[in-house]
């Protein structure tokens, strides 16, 4: 008799891959386990039936109820970034209050890469996944979705599939920060972003179109600086026109980085041949002379809320439609903008 074609929308088990091949499931396991008692020819009918129907060995145990490995996954996008350290420290502080461990991985913004960690932390069996997105299509995370797996996402929300989100207010902070340089009588005034796929790149650039269309100010603004000698030499360029910036806003802190090296190196001085603000405050602004005016992410809040939300969901005690939380920036106003010193 014929076999119908598999069909199983969900996770892939044992048995799904047993009537794929034709064999029984003790068959199957021996030939996942990599016993020797199997026949090779039905194991390398066995292995590529479950290569085809993308069976992972973790997918029976996580079948169990009641199961947990009580470890959840955190992928960010980059490790070397400050703000991405200080997430990752809130969300472990929260795993381990609730007697979790925390799997760190990074995307470097490759959605090539973040499927693949997806795939090795499932085969570890995280409990839920909490993750910065790649830019780009993140459908490929719909199969772990959809399998059962909770999944928050951290600083920008998840393209092509819907799960929870936690994020800042990116607009609303960049437009505040551009309408004090305006304040200061700035007409000319810069913004410099990274990559433009990135909702907060789109975001925060909103926020700087709102607050000079709002008064007709000319735009100007580069994108695409996703490393700070790329902001550097973006703003060498923008400093090289004849008739350059008063006022720049850099788009996050490794932005500001190379920002500041360029106006350091064209021997211009802030704020009096040029004003500067920013997102994302670090510790080290204040401590700077002139000190930065930054806007100030709650990131500490972002990865504590994100952290809960999993949880919450981990523990049955949320709808089953997605949140999406937004948190507040605040403006910290310094001396970079042509504010007197406080």
């Amino acid at each position: 008799m014929e076999r119908e074609p598999f069909r199983n929308p969900g996770r892939v088990t044992l048995r799904d891959v047993a009537q794929e091949a034709g064999v029984s499931i003790k068959t199957v396991s021996r030939v996942i386990n990599g016993e020797r008692e199997v026949n090779p020819e039905t194991a390398a009918r066995v292995s590529e039936v479950a290569a085809k129907l993308g069976y992972r060995p973790n997918e029976l145990a996580r079948s169990l109820k009641g199961r947990r490995t009580r470890t959840i996954g955190l992928m960010i996008a980059d490790i070397s970034n400050p703000f991405y350290a200080a997430l990752a420290r809130a969300v472990e502080e929260v795993a381990r209050s609730r007697g979790y461990t925390m799997i760190l991985c990074a995307s470097s913004e490759d959605p090539e890469i973040e499927r693949e960690y997806v795939e090795v932390l499932s085969g570890r069996r995280v409990d839920g996944l909490l993750f910065v997105p790649a830019p780009g299509d993140g459908s490929h995370l719909r199969r772990e979705q959809e399998a059962g797996l909770p999944m928050v996402a951290i600083d920008r929300p998840a393209e092509g599939i819907r799960t929870d989100t936690v994020m800042v207010q990116n607009a609303a902070g960049t437009r505040k920060a551009v309408e004090h340089l305006i304040s200061h009588g700035h007409r000319h005034i810069a913004f410099i972003g990274d990559d433009k796929r990135l909702h907060t790149t789109r975001k925060r650039l909103q926020g700087y179109l709102e607050a000079t269309r709002a008064t007709g100010l000319r735009e100007c603004f580069r994108l695409g600086c996703s490393t700070t000698s790329a902001a550097e030499e973006a703003m060498l360029e923008l400093l090289e026109a004849p008739d350059h910036p008063t006022a720049i806003f850099a788009g996050n802190n490794l932005i500001s980085t190379g920002v500041l090296e360029a106006i350091a190196r064209a021997g211009l001085r802030i704020p009096y041949d040029i004003a500067f603000a920013g997102f994302d405050d670090f510790p080290l602004a204040s401590a700077l002379r002139p000190r930065l005016t930054l806007v100030r992410q709650p990131v500490d809040e972002l990865g504590r809320k994100a952290a809960e939300l999993l949880f919450d969901r981990l523990e049955g005690e949320k709808s089953s439609s997605p949140s999406r939380i937004i948190l507040p920036t605040r403006l910290i106003v310094r001396e970079s903008c042509g504010c007197a010193p406080s």
